[in-house]
Formats: structure tokens, C-alpha cells, sequence
């Protein structure tokens, strides 16, 4: 089940908020519990069994290392965690990844290669798998004391908002709102929610879905045949989608927070305007970014470390197992390792050059950049995605009818307008008045009727398009 589909809206929504509100407050986190657990085995019901027997392991390894006054054996409760977290993404996500990569070798040597495994990748694996990993290091730290009632942390992992595509909360950031949200209930912040809601699902359904028809139209020719401006066109497309798809659902998480009483983090704060491809990372998925600094950047030693060599492999490995965390394929490591290059590169002369030439050329240069590291996100096939690059810049041009229609092109001026509107300081103030100033009772009136409006657009697009996919579902 996805927030945009009218599954969700129409039925799953409404007898949440319905019950939820009515529920006594020390009902509310069953209530929730119950649903989430509904909402995940809807999309994967053989995969929750998995989901709440890891769980609970969890939960009882983590008391007992709480507990433990003996390092050494904290030290192995923590690795026992840490590694059957770990094994089951590996297992589950990377297996036919590895033995892909040794068959290849197999083969060149004349040996029998292995049968690939039949798996099927549990929904949103890589993103609970990340929370309940900042839950066992969270403790062990210190940072926080864990839960003490199952269900509590049950609830922290299964969390129906924020569990198929985050953001990733930390631990310590959600542990006290599990159990007291009373000063996040106001109906001010149960409003804004749902303006948060609509406005993700706007982007979602009437940006996103749009871009990403014209992209898999695109993507799906013969690559040898494209001419250089329909190249062009699919990439851009497919950059405009990958941002409002994972955005908007962002937006919705955010939303559907508040509405409960939650206040999750920000995770996107407009990343195509950035002036270089470190700021682009600090608005792009911004709590993948934050655990990345705090579990892996800072324990390989992060900024600290004798020599700038050392800090250059600290960033690229990082970059590297980001690229491989989105999906068990050569081109994500590609797309990981090509995005730690150009940071090492920044750290090193790029960004002096970035402040000469001034704000406007850093900004195109960063985002052509980032529309080039899309190909291998998304061209799976190395080959594939070179002669996809190769075609970008054949500069042999025509102009077919089906890919420059008018309808689409107003959508993708729209797509620009919404991605690069906060270059400009009325841009800022505009963000600003809808997401974060404070909301007198004639603008909740005006913007309630404005999401009232999209929420209705919404639905007769879902009901009429046909067309919604969900870029990160699969991660």
C-alpha cells in the first residue's frame, strides 16, 4: 500500500484518523501499532512474520546489554544485533548481488556458475533495517535508555509513516514521543499536517507521476536510436521525477506525523538549487545523510584523521556504501563512487572554483553533475548507461512529436519552477508562509481550501492517470 493510492486515501486514511482520535490516550499507541502492522502486511504479508520475530530479538538483546555491567559482553550483544540486522539485508538484498559477481569470474575461468537465489526483497527492508540498528548503537552509546515495553519499540520500527521510505529517525529523535505526544496535538499542528500531506501527495501525483510517464517512455527505447534532445529530455524527466516522487512522500511522512502527533525531520530542503555537490547532499535526503555522518563518516574517524588522504577515502567509502545501500547493482556503486569523487574533488580544489565564478554558474554546473549521475541510477546496465551518456552528447537533434507535446512540456516547466523557486528570496518567503510561519485562522481557512482543492485533483488523477509507480518502494 502506497500514500498515494486511493486504497489509502479513501479507506486506510480516514478509519486510522477516525479511530485514532477517538481512541483514550492510553489506547493511541495500539491503535497505531495495529495499523501499521495492517498497512506493511497489506504490501508483504509473508514478510512480517520476519519483520516482528527480528524485532524481537532485538528488543531483548538490547535489554539485556542495557543491563550488562560487563563491557565485553555489551560489546557482544551489540555485534549479535548488529550482525543479524546486517545479515538479513545482505541475505535478502545483496545474495544474487554477490553471486552475480562471482559467477562472473566463474565463467571466465571455465567453472559452473551458481544458481541465482529465488528471493524476494521485503518492502522498505533497508530503511527499518537502519532504524533498528540506530536503536541498538543508540543505546550502547548511551544516547538514550531503550524501551522498556515490546510493543513500544515494535511500534518505533513499524511506524507506518515512516517505514517504506523514512526519513530515517534516529532512535533518540522518536523514543520520547512514543510514549508522550500530548504537547504535538494541537489541532494548529494536526492542520498543517494535513497541508503537508496534500502538498507531498501533490507533487507526488500531479509532478512526479507525470515526469516519470515521459521518462519510462523514453527509457524504454533503443538507446542507439535516441537523438541528442530526446536524451536529454528522458534524463531531465527522470531527475524531476526521482526528486517530487521521493520528496512528495517525504512531504506525506512529515504530514501524517503531525497528524498523529509526531514530529519527524526534514529530509529535503530544495537540493537542486545547491552550489556544489557537498551542499546538494546536505538537501538531498538529509537523513540518510545524518545517519551516514554519525554510524559510519564519524567512526572511521570522519574529519579527524591525520591526513587528507585518509579524509578523502573516509568520504568516497561512505559515498560508495550509500550507492550500495539504494540497491544491489554495479551501477549504484557507480552512482555512489562517482558522487564520493566529486566531493573529494570539491574538498580538494573544485570548491574555490565553485566561489569565483559565482552563484548562478555553480548552481548549473552542480546540477548538470547530479542530472548526469542520475544515468546510472537510472540505467541499471553499465553498458547501457554509457551509451545512454554517449547519446546525451551526440548533439544530433530532431524534435518527435510524442516526446515534446505541449501538455508535457507545461508539466516540466512547472517541474523547474518548483525545483529552483527558492533561488529567489519571494521563493524563500513563500516556503516559508506555507510550511513554516505561523498560521493565523484566515490562512488555515485559505490554505485548507487550497489542500482541499489538490486533495480532490489528487484523487480524480490517481482514479483517470493509471500511471503511479513509487521510485522507493524497493528499497
Amino acid at each position: 500500500m502506497v500514500f498515494s493510492s486511493i486504497v489509502f486515501l479513501l479507506f486506510f486514511l480516514p478509519a486510522l484518523l477516525i479511530t485514532y482520535y477517538f481512541a483514550h490516550p492510553k489506547y493511541k499507541n495500539w491503535v497505531l501499532l495495529f495499523f501499521s502492522i495492517f498497512f506493511y502486511s497489506w504490501g508483504a504479508p509473508k514478510f512480517i512474520f520476519v519483520l516482528l520475530g527480528t524485532t524481537l530479538v532485538d528488543f531483548y538483546l538490547v535489554q539485556f546489554m542495557w543491563k550488562s555491567p560487563n563491557p565485553l559482553q555489551r560489546k557482544l550483544l551489540l555485534s549479535i544485533s548488529v550482525s543479524i540486522n546486517l545479515g538479513l539485508l545482505v541475505y535478502f538484498k545483496y545474495s544474487n548481488f554477490f553471486i552475480d559477481s562471482i559467477n562472473s569470474v566463474l565463467t571466465t575461468t571455465g567453472f559452473q556458475p551458481i544458481p541465482w537465489l529465488e528471493l524476494a526483497l521485503p518492502i522498505g527492508i533497508s530503511f527499518y533495517t537502519f532504524e533498528t540498528l540506530t536503536y541498538v548503537m543508540d543505546v550502547y552509546r548511551g544516547v538514550h535508555k531503550p524501551l522498556r515495553n515490546f510493543w513500544d519499540y515494535q511500534l518505533y520500527i513499524i511506524l507506518f509513516p515512516k517505514l517504506i521510505a523514512g526519513p530515517i529517525i534516529r532512535y533518540h529523535d522518536l523514543a520520547d514521543q512514543i510514549m508522550d505526544r500530548t504537547q504535538n496535538e494541537s489541532n494548529d499542528i494536526r492542520m498543517r499536517g494535513f497541508y503537508r500531506f496534500v502538498l507531498g501527495l501533490s507533487k507526488k501525483v500531479l509532478l512526479a507521476n507525470q515526469m516519470g510517464l515521459q521518462a519510462d517512455r523514453i527509457f524504454s527505447t533503443d538507446f542507439a536510436l535516441l537523438d541528442t534532445s530526446t536524451a536529454w529530455i528522458g534524463i531531465l524527466a527522470y531527475t524531476f521525477q526521482i526528486y517530487f516522487d521521493f520528496s512528495g512522500y517525504s512531504d506525506m511522512a512529515i504530514g501524517l506525523g503531525r497528524m498523529l502527533g509526531f514530529v519527524f525531520p526534514e529530509n529535503f530542503n530544495n537540493p537542486y538549487i545547491s552550489r556544489s555537490i557537498t551542499e546538494f547532499w546536505r538537501r538531498w535526503h538529509m537523513t540518510l545523510g545524518a545517519w551516514m555522518k554519525n554510524y559510519l563518516y564519524i567512526p572511521l574517524g570522519g574529519n579527524r584523521v591525520k591526513t587528507k588522504r585518509r579524509l578523502y577515502f573516509n568520504l568516497w567509502l561512505v559515498f560508495l556504501a550509500s550507492g550500495l545501500w539504494h540497491g544491489a547493482s554495479r551501477n549504484f556503486l557507480i552512482w555512489g563512487a562517482y558522487h564520493g569523487l566529486l566531493l573529494v574533488l570539491e574538498r580538494s580544489f573544485l570548491s574555490k572554483v565553485y566561489d569565483r565564478i559565482g552563484r548562478i554558474p555553480s548552481t548549473l554546473i552542480t546540477f548538470l553533475l547530479v542530472v548526469l549521475g542520475w544515468v546510472f541510477f537510472r540505467v541499471e546496465n553499465l553498458p547501457q548507461a554509457l551509451l545512454y551518456l554517449q547519446r546525451m552528447f551526440a548533439f544530433r537533434f530532431e524534435w518527435p512529436d510524442k516526446t515534446f507535446d505541449p501538455e508535457f512540456l507545461s508539466y516540466m516547466a512547472l517541474a523547474l519552477f518548483f525545483s529552483f523557486v527558492t533561488c529567489s528570496k519571494w521563493g524563500n518567503q513563500l516556503q516559508n508562509y506555507i510550511y513554516f510561519d505561523r498560521y493565523s485562522s484566515s490562512k488555515h481557512f485559505g490554505v485548507f481550501m487550497l489542500s482541499l482543492s489538490l486533495l480532490i485533483l489528487c484523487i480524480s488523477s490517481i482514479t483517470a492517470f493509471g500511471f503511479n509507480p513509487f521510485i522507493y518502494f524497493r528499497f
